[in-house]
């Protein structure tokens, strides 16, 4: 029998900086909870609001597997792989550290708040080149389906990362539903939702909930 861990978006640890107001699922930096430390590979979950002309300045990475997801705003990205770009809604962004990477991310706005999603999850092997990638997810290129966009064997298009894992992302109409079918190999799955409300089984997600099985 599946095991459920309903993790309700108001009970997340939290952090204000000024410019940074952030929600963490998992353990982070400051804030620790015995019971929320990961979730498998599942490391980090963020959900950080940066004011206008905030954001983190330039730091360095290694083997670590990091997505951003936007959901309001822009945010510029800049890196020692010599990528700058402006991510804007709905669009997300991979990078794998591998040896090391050094990056910045900013909000270039000076009226308006960017509000991501920061996911990060250990490597399945240490170093190697660092990768950059974004997908771009304008809002309705996704409609009633859950689309595979980072795998660890490319299948459906998907960018190849470096650890057993998959991570989709879907966009639902009211009234309708997925069937997500677990791998044998990867039995489990963390469901986040970012907007509007889900029922799965016999739970309620409302905005920011997660549920990991």
């Amino acid at each position: 029998m599946p095991i459920f861990k309903h993790r309700e978006a108001g009970k997340r640890g939290e952090a204000k900086h000024g410019w940074l107001h952030a929600r963490f699922t998992f353990s982070f930096s400051d804030y620790y909870d015995h019971e929320h430390c990961g979730f498998h590979s599942l490391i980090v979950l963020n959900n950080d609001v940066i004011e206008p002309g905030g954001g983190f300045a330039g730091h360095s990475h290694d083997n670590a597997e990091i997505f951003t997801y936007v959901i309001s705003g822009t945010l510029e990205h800049k890196d020692s792989m010599g990528n700058g770009s402006i991510i804007k809604p709905c669009n997300l962004q991979y990078m794998s550290a591998g040896d090391g990477v050094y990056h910045s991310e900013f909000n270039p706005s000076d009226s308006e708040k960017v509000e991501l999603y920061q996911v990060w999850m250990l490597p399945d092997q240490k170093g190697g080149q660092p990768i950059y990638e974004e997908k771009k997810l304008g809002k309705g290129q996704v409609k009633n389906e859950v689309k595979i966009l980072f795998s660890n064997d490319g299948r459906d298009g998907s960018t190849l990362i470096r650890q057993n894992a998959t991570l989709g992302f879907g966009q639902l109409e009211e009234g309708h539903s997925v069937v997500l079918q677990p791998d044998k190999e990867k039995p489990n799955a963390w469901v986040q939702e970012i907007n509007g409300s889900l029922t799965m089984g016999d739970f309620q997600l409302g905005r920011a909930d997660g549920l990991g099985i």
